[in-house]
């Protein structure tokens, strides 16, 4: 028995030997220790920054990123310096013209671009090159050299053309009752007193003119908001605050229109419909453009107006003469 027992000591002794020996364990330890040690170097690269300051991680990046692209723009002005071009197609930029509609092109052809056409010929000429299928309206834009922010350069008027603009007005007068009555057999659509200013608090406005008295005018003052930005308050300069109601109906629906200049020392104004012929458009330009001559500030020395186009609803400009100082 004893002998026995002393076979299997020995026995394990040497299975226990061999297993330590053995090129398998050897492998694993010497893997458990190879990756344990990038943990502790990367424990101890974060432990070298500083929460915040010259020294933390994000200004770090943000300096190298900064030494980044100064290192690229002096790769490019290298470049340049050497005649080389630039990385990257330049954008191709398509003339204006090419951008318009076919039918805006085909008429476009009509114009010189050069040339300054008479009155008359430009009113011809814009009946002809007008591109919609409706009844165009024809506009004049008159570039004035005043200044707007002078007070007394501050253009603004009224005027009746002689044939009318070609357009329907509805004409509203906010008034007494006897007044309303005279407004009515006058031509007015609407013609009320206090029944008015409830159409106002519901927000309901279907009038392109609003007239008053000077004494109504306070009863108005809180609709500001609503009126001012369409153009609608009345206002002395316009003629839409009087105490003749009668006659503003009656000029407004004869064709009575309003004109000021804009930031831009601009003048725009509607002078009539393709419809109206050649030689409508020629008496209401004209009578425009002598309204606009009267208006003239004494103060200015320079040049009064510096140049006048005409076009239609989406049609091209046309250069006209400028005999109008």
């Amino acid at each position: 028995m004893a002998e026995d027992k002393a076979k299997d000591a020995k026995i394990e002794a040497v299975e226990a030997v061999e297993v330590a020996e053995s090129p398998e364990v050897t492998e694993v330890e010497t893997t458990e220790v190879v990756a344990e040690e990038p943990t502790e170097d990367i424990d101890t690269k974060e432990a070298k920054f500083a929460k915040s300051g010259k020294k933390s991680k994000k200004h770090i990046e943000e300096v190298k990123a900064e030494e980044a692209r100064q290192a690229r723009k002096a790769e490019r002005a290298e470049a340049e310096a050497n005649g080389e071009k630039p990385k990257g197609a330049t954008p191709v930029t398509r003339p204006r013209i090419e951008r318009r509609g076919r039918k805006y092109q085909e008429v476009a052809k009509l114009v010189e671009k050069d040339k300054n056409y008479t009155l008359k010929d430009a009113i011809e000429l814009a009946i002809k090159t007008s591109p919609v299928k409706f009844d165009a309206s024809i506009e004049a834009h008159v570039r004035l050299g005043v200044d707007p922010r002078q007070a007394d350069q501050n253009i603004r008027t009224t005027m009746v053309l002689p044939n009318g603009n070609g357009k329907t007005i509805r004409v509203a007068v906010f008034a007494p009752i006897d007044v309303c009555k005279s407004a009515k057999s006058a031509g007015a659509d609407i013609a009320e007193d206090e029944e008015f200013l409830k159409q106002l608090d519901k927000g309901t406005i279907d009038f392109d003119v609003l007239i008053s008295t000077p004494q109504y005018m306070p009863k108005l003052g809180k609709y500001a908001r609503l009126l001012g930005p369409k153009g609608l308050m009345p206002n002395p300069k316009a003629g839409t605050v009087t105490a003749d109601v009668e006659k503003a109906v009656k000029e407004a629906k004869a064709g009575k229109v309003e004109y000021r200049v804009d930031k831009q020392s601009i003048v725009h104004i509607g002078l009539g419909k393709t419809s109206f012929g050649v030689d409508k458009l020629l008496e209401n330009a004209n009578a425009f453009l002598d309204s606009l001559k009267g208006q003239k500030p004494a103060s200015l020395k320079g040049t009064y107006v510096k140049s006048v186009f005409l076009t239609t609803t989406m049609g091209p400009s046309i250069a006209v003469e400028n005999i109008y100082n």
